[in-house]
């Protein structure tokens, strides 16, 4: 089966032990465009996080946006860093529907908060542990109290501004490791974003890393997410495109998303 072919389909699996599941989960992992998205069923999501997490396959979960897919297509390091994450979660309307045009298949869309809730939910449940990095301090601070009082079980262990100098990254490293979280949740401030994250992935412990760049502020109640509503409609980009008008243009990324997915339907299927 060609890797690179689109409609293909690999299944991954979690490494959950076989002590705790005798038919361990396993997440089906499609290619758009070339790019990877995976199929996470809400219901699965805490025997995945917790199968990862106790076989010490943590690894990196990317929320896909289709402005990251297209990226992907174009920037060889990024690209690396998504396929070789452990999970794609798509966040993005036009990838679902891209992904059942050209596969037949329907990824499990999410908001991007709500996953990440839903996850700190999980790890709160079996007593693991998060470090924060990110932000400015006053919001680092609110986002930290506000997630000790939504999740009280859930251990803080560590937190970093995100404007962090160079010569400071080697001992904040060296905390991580120390800290070992179960999830170390990056948000903006941090240099390089996501790919803070990938230049850094053998200097890290083996917990989840997880990048959301509006994260943090909406935990420290600085901004407000989309409604449900206007995330169901796939419209939440509109209000991004407002906050800075230039995005607009990015309609012209959507029209080439759309020839492209013609293209591969009609011509790439077939090699």
């Amino acid at each position: 089966m060609d890797p690179q072919a689109p409609g293909t389909a690999d299944t991954v699996k979690t490494g959950i032990p076989e002590a705790e599941s005798k038919n361990p989960v396993t997440i089906e992992r499609i290619r758009l465009l070339k790019v990877p998205l995976d199929i996470v069923p809400q219901e699965q999501l805490p025997d995945i996080i917790t199968g990862l997490l106790r076989s010490q396959k943590g690894g990196n979960i990317v929320l896909l946006s289709l402005w990251d897919l297209l990226r992907a297509r174009h920037n060889g390091e990024y690209r690396s860093y998504v396929q070789k994450a452990s999970m794609v979660i798509p966040i993005s309307k036009s990838l679902v529907g891209g992904a059942r045009f050209l596969t037949g298949k329907t990824p499990i869309r999410y908001m991007p908060f709500d996953f990440v809730v839903s996850v700190l939910t999980i790890l709160e449940k079996r007593e693991f542990s998060v470090y924060l990095l990110g932000s400015k301090l006053r919001g680092l601070k609110k986002t930290e109290k506000n997630i000790r009082q939504t999740f009280p079980q859930l251990q803080i262990v560590g937190r970093y501004i995100g404007g962090f100098k160079r010569q400071e990254e080697a001992a904040l490293l060296q905390a991580i490791r120390k800290a070992a979280p179960s999830m170390l949740l990056v948000g903006k401030g941090v240099r390089g974003e996501e790919k803070w994250i990938a230049r850094n992935n053998v200097n890290l412990n083996q917990g989840f890393r997880l990048w959301c760049s509006d994260l943090f502020d909406v935990f420290a109640e600085r901004k407000k997410r989309p409604s449900r509503a206007v995330f169901d409609r796939g419209l939440e980009w509109i209000g991004y495109c407002f906050q800075k008008p230039v995005r607009f243009l990015r309609i012209f990324l959507y029209i080439y998303y759309k020839i492209l997915l013609v293209i591969y339907r009609l011509f790439v299927k077939s090699r």
